[in-house]
């Protein structure tokens, strides 16, 4: 008897776009086959390659290859769940949020993790054991990778920022639960496609030690347990 082809999630332990295409196909229940690929050989193994070399990479039943989360996400729940998630009575607040988390969330994800000289070394070498490395490519990103990550990137947002990570965060979490309007969700009694968006970028932060500052935020980590336990009946 011949199976029925799966989908395909081309992706990475450690990275935040992954995690977010990945919370909405389990809420969703969509049986697919994760394939964690070595971050070094991205432009050789990925399917959308060398044009896009980018994780996640979303491969379709059909073999169609989807690129980029949020649009990854929209399809899959246009394909799979009618895009309940994503229809909005009201667009304009939904694109206004879609907005701030892709761009707001998504680039205090990198403060969090990398912003001091010790957050760097712990998060490296945690990347280092999640991804599919080879043995001396996994100690070149150990032992040579926290440097670039905090004193390239990191030390930049928090500089321009101005705040410490822990702040920049509960800051973030502080505006996001406040758009609730007394709900438990963006998305009313239920969750919509934004706050999948943002539960994905919170989720990417949890396998790391500075998750415990989120957990410090009240309705922030609320927030992330109700939608931990979101199963789509």
């Amino acid at each position: 008897m011949l199976m029925a082809n799966k989908s395909e999630l081309y992706m990475l332990e450690s990275c935040p776009f992954c995690w977010k295409v990945r919370g909405l196909v389990e809420y969703l229940n969509i049986p697919y086959e994760s394939i964690s690929i070595n971050p070094m050989k991205a432009k050789k193994t990925l399917p959308s390659a060398p044009e896009w070399t980018k994780t996640p990479v979303w491969v379709d039943e059909d073999k169609s290859v989807i690129v980029d989360s949020t649009p990854i996400m929209i399809h899959i729940d246009e394909k799979y769940n009618q895009g309940n998630l994503w229809n909005s009575g009201d667009v304009q607040r939904r694109d206004q949020w879609k907005e701030w988390v892709d761009t707001r969330l998504s680039k205090a994800t990198i403060p969090i993790l990398y912003g001091s000289l010790l957050s760097a070394f712990t998060t490296t070498l945690r990347v280092s054991k999640m991804e599919k490395f080879g043995f001396f490519s996994r100690q070149l990103y150990a032992w040579a990778g926290f440097p670039v990550m905090w004193g390239f990137i990191a030390k930049k947002r928090v500089k321009n920022d101005g705040r410490k990570p822990k702040k920049l965060w509960h800051d973030l979490l502080d505006e996001f639960t406040h758009a609730f309007d007394n709900k438990p969700f963006f998305g009313g009694e239920t969750p919509d496609m934004i706050d999948f968006l943002a539960y994905g970028y919170v989720s990417s932060i949890s396998p790391f030690p500075q998750f415990k500052h989120i957990k410090e935020h009240q309705h922030g980590i609320g927030w992330y347990q109700r939608m931990r336990n979101q199963h789509k009946s």
